[in-house]
């Protein structure tokens, strides 16, 4: 009986300490990601990313859908923190992403109080909107990737 309950906090114990580990790596999880991605963000584009922010304990500390505004951010300059410019990289148009990112690559241990303790690592569920002012596919962008050719092209081959 004593073995029995001995067992069983150890397996207690073991398991509050797993839920306690610290995310040490950036996680990536793609959670929708749009069927034609022709829209790509790289370093040095203007993106725009809506997103809410949560600590590991699931406590929001901010939400841009609930603002009505995306960010608005140049990729890959340090504008945002390590983790946005690692975790945006090559994102689609319209594509979801959850990242999950380490104190190191976000505010460390300083920490951005009242909101964001010191040593956090941090969640986001984050959407592209746009690139470079562009949300999306336009006809021209459809004819080109399709086709291999721009619309003037389309309409000289189209007229001869």
């Amino acid at each position: 009986m004593v073995f029995c309950a001995c067992v069983a906090i150890v397996a207690v114990g073991a398991s509050v300490r797993k839920a306690e580990q610290r995310v040490t790596e950036l996680g990536i999880g793609v959670k929708f990601k749009p069927e034609v991605c022709e829209l790509k963000a790289h370093k040095g584009d203007l993106v725009s990313v809506h997103y809410i922010g949560r600590l590991s304990d699931g406590t929001q500390f901010e939400n841009s859908y609930d603002r009505r505004q995306p960010l608005d951010f140049k990729l890959g300059t340090g504008s945002v923190i390590k983790g946005w410019d690692q975790g945006i990289l090559g994102m689609c148009v319209g594509e979801k992403r959850k990242l999950k990112i380490p104190a190191k690559l976000a505010y460390g241990a300083q920490g951005a109080p009242p909101n964001i303790p010191g040593g956090a690592a941090l969640i986001f569920e984050t959407e592209l909107v746009a690139v470079n002012g562009r949300s999306g596919l336009g006809p021209d962008d459809v004819v080109e990737s399709l086709l291999g050719m721009t619309s003037e092209d389309l309409e000289s081959v189209l007229d001869s």
